[in-house]
């Protein structure tokens, strides 16, 4: 199933260039949370799932009509796989952190503020009036379904609920000059953006000969075959939850290929994974903000 959130934080079912409302399968008490409705249909994926088919009547509403949130708008966490392309690796030089040839079976994984997750029908906004470089990288994000503490990577894709397509965007350091902590150089509002909608795992099946893409204005800039990856789906669930327990609705972002590179206002990046779909956002600048950057 593709599974989609709209509007005042809706859930939709996707089919073909429509989206079938299904929020009344959502207890009414998260009306008050309407963010979390998707994290509560994960989570109770198991007796939901039969009932959708049932909840559906009508056309639905075009796509085109909706405005398209964030694939789960309140993740409980954001895991992120840093260096987890061969090709990747040292590609921006000294702005680099992750050096000497290390990948992510080195480094591990690093957060993202939740918060910083945006969707399909907002615009990416960089801080205002910087002169700093921000760059996009292109990621599958993986969605847990079942939780859990200490999964062996063998058991690890039976935890995963969905995928949908992933955008990690970034301020890189200036070594000598800027050099702040990646999680905040990561966190800006709107700087993982995640959709256009979730995909179901079972929908998806194997990731390995999926290809990930990313466009700006038009102009491809990243192009990679998932199962290229150096930490593997299974192997980053393994690592993750052998520091701390993964809950449903976390997203880990799997990692960028080569071709990373900057976005400035006016800027229209498209990111697009086979399989799942594709998104297109407008990259403008945010309201100027007491702390310059």
């Amino acid at each position: 199933m593709r599974l989609a959130v709209f509007d005042d934080w809706r859930l939709g079912l996707v089919q073909e260039a429509s989206v079938h409302d299904i929020t009344e399968l959502v207890p009414a008490t998260f009306d008050e949370w309407p963010e979390q409705r998707m994290t509560w249909l994960i989570r109770n994926w198991d007796t939901i799932a039969g009932q959708i088919p049932a909840s559906v009547t009508g056309p639905g509403r075009p796509l085109s009509e909706v405005t398209l949130r964030a694939a789960t708008p309140a993740p409980p966490q954001v895991f992120a796989i840093p260096a987890n392309y061969h090709a990747h690796l040292g590609e921006i030089g000294k702005r680099s952190i992750t050096t000497g040839g290390r990948t992510a079976r080195q480094v591990g994984f690093f957060l993202k503020a939740a918060g910083s997750v945006s969707g399909a029908g907002d615009p990416i906004e960089l801080p205002a009036g910087s002169n700093r470089r921000f760059d996009h990288e292109c990621e599958l994000a993986v969605v847990i379904g079942t939780g859990g503490r200490n999964i062996p990577r063998d058991q690890a894709l039976e935890h995963v609920f969905g995928y949908s397509c992933l955008i990690d965007l970034t301020m890189r350091i200036e070594p000598g000059e800027f050099e702040e902590d990646r999680s905040l150089r990561k966190s800006f509002s709107t700087f993982t953006p995640v959709g256009p909608w979730l995909v179901t795992a079972d929908e998806v099946g194997d990731t390995t000969e999926m290809t990930s893409r990313l466009l700006v204005n038009g102009e491809e800039r990243q192009s990679a075959r998932i199962g290229d990856m150096i930490l593997g789906i299974p192997e980053a669930i393994e690592l993750i939850s052998s520091v701390v327990e993964l809950k449903p609705g976390d997203v880990i972002a799997s990692g960028t290929p080569k071709g990373v590179g900057p976005l400035k206002a006016g800027d229209t990046v498209e990111i697009g994974i086979d399989r799942i779909g594709s998104m297109a956002l407008d990259v403008r600048e945010a309201a100027v903000s007491p702390r310059p950057f």
